[in-house]
């Protein structure tokens, strides 16, 4: 039972509003940045990595992982 509890919790944190549309701009600028000929995944994680130092750890993580996809 506490395996259940500890993936809702994990759930209902991934999706808040905030941590969704961190996300969605880890893609957006992931996928800007991915077209570019010559840069890949971690070239892109590398160059916006930046943008996540204002930001919460578990949302930072959510977009970095937004990138790389």
């Amino acid at each position: 039972m506490e395996v259940l509890a500890s993936l809702a919790e994990g759930f209902s944190t991934s999706l808040t509003l905030v941590n969704i549309f961190a996300c969605f701009m880890g893609v957006l600028m992931g996928t800007l940045t991915g077209i570019l000929p010559g840069l890949g995944p971690s070239a892109a994680m590398a160059l916006l990595l930046p943008f996540s130092f204002g930001l919460s750890p578990t949302t930072s993580l959510i977009m970095l992982a937004g990138i790389y996809y």
